[in-house]
């Protein structure tokens, strides 16, 4: 079956433009994936935001001087569409050679084009490069099972049936690797990131959550499929009382994607890993 995003930009060569062109934006419909993974609009099983972050955001101001800051953009988990994200560098920039008056003008041009082709608020916050600085890159806290000991035959696909779980030992924790990998579903390029599973149930046997988190290597989709199929797969592993999944992933094109999903509303930090 055709890949929703096969009629987009990626993996096609393409105009660079360098005048705001907010027609560059490709939706991509969630609800294929949904449906894929046994889900609908209205009855998500999670809370959570998509977190964009652009390291190549520039314009000018009205005398010509080019300015330089970092886009951070916030998309609804359960917004109907998500932003093809060739799409959204082309975008970006197109606005390289666009004049705006302030950066709350730019600030409002953005987050009307990417509310419009998400179909739901997208949450726009332009940084300087001092302030993320200051922020500095942020370390998890929990256990990394990346140094336990792994034998490894088969890549092609997730395989939730690895994941184990000791129902008599009910613990409160955050489980994190950073050897999460997938590729890209049009295109084969790979995806890296860390994976972070923050929970309270059931014990789950970090051995087995890597081997599920490196079953993933050689499967194709997209940042946010592959946290909401972690997701799923963890709620029902255990049924956890808290349970949240996120990733970081590495920049690709001057953007990270950054999928969290939660079964409660918790607060998300936006704050970037050593690879990032």
């Amino acid at each position: 079956m055709q890949h929703p995003a096969e009629h987009s930009p990626l993996g096609k060569s393409s105009e660079y433009l360098s005048s705001y062109s907010p027609e560059l934006l490709f939706p991509i419909a969630r609800a294929t994936k949904w449906a894929e993974l046994g889900l609908r609009a209205g009855a998500l099983p999670y809370h959570g935001v998509d977190y964009w972050n652009c390291y190549e955001l520039s314009w000018l101001t009205p005398s010509g001087k080019p300015v330089v800051a970092i886009g951070e953009f916030a998309v609804p988990a359960d917004s109907p569409n998500i932003i093809e994200s060739k799409s959204f560098k082309l975008y970006l920039n197109s606005l390289n050679q666009t004049a705006f008056a302030s950066v709350e003008a730019l600030s409002e041009v953005l987050v009307r084009d990417l509310s419009a082709v998400a179909a739901a608020p997208v949450a726009v916050r332009v940084r300087s490069l001092d302030e993320v600085a200051g922020q500095g890159v942020s370390k998890v806290q929990g256990i990394c099972v990346d140094g336990l000991d792994l034998a490894v035959s088969d890549y092609s696909h997730p395989r939730p049936q690895l994941l184990r779980c000791e129902p008599r030992r009910q613990v409160e924790e955050t489980l994190y690797s950073h050897l999460l990998k997938s590729n890209c579903p049009v295109t084969g390029q790979p995806d890296w990131g860390t994976l972070v599973v923050e929970y309270r149930g059931a014990a789950i046997d970090p051995a087995s959550l890597l081997a599920y988190v490196v079953s993933f290597r050689q499967h194709q989709d997209f940042h946010e499929q592959c946290v909401e199929r972690v997701f799923l797969d963890l709620l029902a592993l255990s049924r956890p009382e808290k349970l949240t999944v996120y990733a970081r992933y590495v920049r690709r094109g001057g953007l990270d994607i950054n999928p969290y999903r939660s079964l409660a509303a918790v607060e998300t930090d936006n704050r970037r890993l050593a690879r990032q």
